[in-house]
């Protein structure tokens, strides 16, 4: 036996859920050969027993195939994911926990960063749902690669559409392709609660959640109708973004949602031809921002032509090119955006008591108070105690 032949045999193994195999993925470690007896690692980033034991068997199987005498698979995995502990309303309970993506201004790339960091999180062992909230811009089902499928209703509840390991749900999927949405903000309030409870979600480990940009009737419904365990901000360099982004942020903070961090789009590009990297609209620019609201870039996401090509033909990077910097971005994103959902959970969790409406049913609240604001004794206000 030689390495070489090690390899060649563990590239028949396929990760669980994917098309590209464990050698690729660069998981198998510290191959030792000793005569016709292998030993080797397998770092994966799933916590669930079955991907291991599948690896393991699999990984047995093509080995001895390949005339190795005696396997030793050593599989190094996460932790499983932790219980949520968060409390208050919450009229999905079967999620555990809930991840906002919000952007303070359109076009900064919100929706491609929801979908990647939806698959890295499944790529990671997390059972993952991706709710297209984006009302007015629903982009999603495009970018998965099912903007031709349409749910099937079970009774009077509707089953998520499943691709890339993860269920998926959006406006986009249940209208006719062009049409527009001209909505007050009662019927988008309306709308966005209808998505958390009469949507089959599964038991889900975190429902990433693309909100529409800005912060509206949208976000404030969803911090009241689910304790929002995160919040993640989607920003590009320029200082036209920096701005909207800061209120974003401050929304979070309003609404007592604790923020997992910035992704900084478009910062940078990497050529295609050579791979080199260049600031063409500037990179970092964030760091001050997340600064002022003691929080931390957790990517800064390139220009990168995969991305384009993978969103307009609903491959998604981070699955269709898992080898690219941006997906090792996203990846790394990921990684620590659970990170933070791990910590607030063994922290208490989340507890949106405090964000719900004051004002009468069928008035809509604004959105200038945010949780900070007084109860209000008549008309107007946030509607937030």
């Amino acid at each position: 036996m030689t390495e070489e032949i090690v390899k060649s045999a563990l590239s028949k193994v396929m990760y669980p859920g994917f098309t590209k195999d464990i050698v690729t993925f660069g998981f198998v470690k510290d191959i030792v050969i000793n005569g016709n007896d292998v030993s080797f690692n397998v770092e994966i980033t799933s916590s669930a027993p079955e991907v291991a034991q599948q690896i393991t068997d699999e990984a047995t199987e093509a080995l001895k195939t390949a005339g190795a005498s005696n396997v030793t698979v050593n599989v190094k995995a996460p932790q499983m994911p932790r219980e949520s502990s968060s409390h208050g309303k919450n009229i999905a309970p079967q999620v555990k926990n809930f991840l906002m993506v919000s952007s303070g201004k359109g076009g900064v790339g919100k929706s491609t960063t929801s979908v990647n960091i939806a698959i890295a999180l499944a790529a990671q062992g997390k059972k993952v749902g991706l709710l297209d909230a984006d009302i007015y811009g629903p982009n999603i089902p495009r970018m998965m690669g099912v903007a031709d499928v349409k749910p099937e209703v079970n009774g009077n509840k509707v089953l998520p559409i499943k691709a890339y390991g993860i269920e998926m749900m959006s406006m986009g999927s249940l209208m006719e392709e062009g049409q527009s949405l001209i909505w007050r903000g009662a019927m988008i309030m309306k709308a966005i609660e209808q998505f958390l409870r009469d949507i089959l979600w599964s038991e889900l480990d975190v429902l990433v959640i693309d909100m529409p940009p800005g912060t509206g009737d949208a976000q404030l419904t969803l911090a009241q109708s689910v304790p929002v365990t995160a919040g993640l901000t989607v920003t590009t360099p320029q200082s036209v973004s920096l701005d909207d982004s800061r209120r974003s942020l401050d929304m979070f903070k309003k609404l007592n949602i604790p923020i997992a961090g910035v992704i900084e789009n478009m910062s940078g590009f990497i050529a295609p031809d050579t791979g080199v990297e260049y600031d063409i609209f500037g990179k970092g620019t964030s760091q001050p921002m997340a600064d002022e609201f003691d929080t931390k870039i957790i990517a800064e996401i390139p220009i990168e032509p995969g991305i384009r090509t993978g969103g307009d033909e609903g491959k998604p990077v981070t699955f269709a090119n898992p080898t690219s910097e941006s997906a090792k971005r996203f990846a790394a994103a990921a990684e620590s955006i659970w990170a933070t959902i791990e910590e607030i959970n063994a922290n208490g969790g989340v507890d949106n008591q405090a964000v719900q409406p004051t004002t009468p049913p069928g008035v809509s609240a604004c959105s200038t108070g945010g949780a900070s604001a007084a109860p209000q004794s008549s008309g107007g206000g946030c509607g937030c105690s």
